[in-house]
């Protein structure tokens, strides 16, 4: 599986932005999908994830402001961000995880860098 992130960016302080992640190959491996964010004072963390059924998972510092969703006809998962803050700056890492069925091993894209202006 290969996951490809796009739509990071520079946006001022209250903005929004949407992030897409495109996965080709084995998709039919992909269970949960999902968001993580890296900063240079933070471990790699999530943000949001969705199941292919559709149920989702927010970090609390997030919750009400950002949506993930999910496009399973294209592989394709989005995070719509809203009222961003310069506390969400870092890189953003899409993540794919695979059915127990086919293994324990993670997928991930490229990280993409978001950047809040105050």
């Amino acid at each position: 599986v290969q996951l490809q992130a796009s739509g990071g960016g520079l946006v001022q302080a209250g903005g929004s932005l949407r992030l897409s992640c495109a996965a080709s190959g084995t998709t039919f491996r992909i269970n949960v999908m999902g968001w993580y964010r890296q900063t240079p004072t933070k471990q790699r963390e999530l943000i949001a994830s969705i199941t292919v059924g559709g149920n989702t998972n927010y970090a609390a510092s997030v919750k009400g402001r950002f949506t993930i969703s999910r496009d399973n006809a294209k592989n394709t998962v989005y995070l719509q961000m809203n009222s961003l803050s310069p506390e969400d700056t870092g890189v953003y890492y899409c993540n794919a995880d695979p059915h127990p069925f086919y293994g324990s091993i993670s997928f991930w894209g490229q990280g993409t860098q978001v950047t809040v202006s105050s």
